[in-house]
C-alpha cells in the first residue's frame, strides 16, 4: 500500500476496531458538547456516576496507566499509588495525554489508544453500563463495564473518592 492512499484513521474508527478486536460491544453515539458532568448526562440519557472518565495518569518512568474514574468522582491520589507501587504519578499536560494516546483531551478512552497502557478501574463502575469517551469530540459511547474490564484485564480497586 502506498504512503499517499494511507490515511490515519479517525478516534472513533480505531475505538470501532479495537473494540472489535476484542470482541466488545459498543455503541457510539453522536452527542452536543456539554458545559458540566450533570449537562452531558442529561444529554445522554443517564446519571452522572454513569460517565466515566479516562484519565491517563503518568507514572515517574514515563509510563502511563489509564484511571476509570465515574462522574462525580475523582482519583484518591495515596490509594493509586499504593495499589501501583509507586510514590509518584501525575496528570500529564494535554500534549503528553495526546501523545500517549493518540486521542485529546475529553476524548480519551482505553479502547484504540496507540498504545496499550494498563487499565485500573475504580470499583464503583462495576456491574454497570457506562459512557465514555469515544476518541473524537461531539461523541460518547456506551459499555457494559464488565465487559470492559474483562476485554482489557483490567484491575479493579477502590483508587476514588466523592469531588
Amino acid at each position: 500500500m502506498s504512503e499517499a492512499n494511507h490515511e490515519i484513521p479517525s478516534g472513533a474508527e480505531r475505538v470501532r476496531a479495537d473494540a472489535a478486536a476484542r470482541g466488545l460491544d459498543i455503541e457510539i453515539v453522536e452527542r452536543t458538547a456539554a458545559r458540566s458532568l450533570e449537562e452531558a448526562a442529561e444529554i445522554l440519557g443517564i446519571q452522572p456516576g454513569d460517565i466515566v472518565k479516562s484519565l491517563v495518569v503518568k507514572r515517574s518512568d514515563d509510563t502511563y496507566v489509564f484511571a476509570l474514574v465515574p462522574g462525580g468522582r475523582k482519583i484518591s491520589w495515596p490509594k493509586l499509588r499504593a495499589l501501583l507501587g509507586v510514590n509518584k504519578l501525575q496528570l500529564p499536560d494535554a500534549s503528553l495525554a495526546l501523545a500517549a494516546t493518540g486521542y485529546e483531551r475529553g476524548t480519551i478512552t482505553p479502547i484504540g489508544s496507540t498504545t496499550a497502557w494498563p487499565v485500573v478501574a475504580d470499583e464503583t463502575i462495576v456491574g454497570r453500563r457506562v459512557s465514555m469517551g469515544a476518541g473524537e469530540h461531539g461523541r460518547s459511547l456506551f459499555v457494559d463495564a464488565d465487559a470492559l474490564i474483562a476485554a482489557y484485564g483490567a484491575i479493579v480497586a477502590d483508587i476514588t473518592e466523592p469531588e
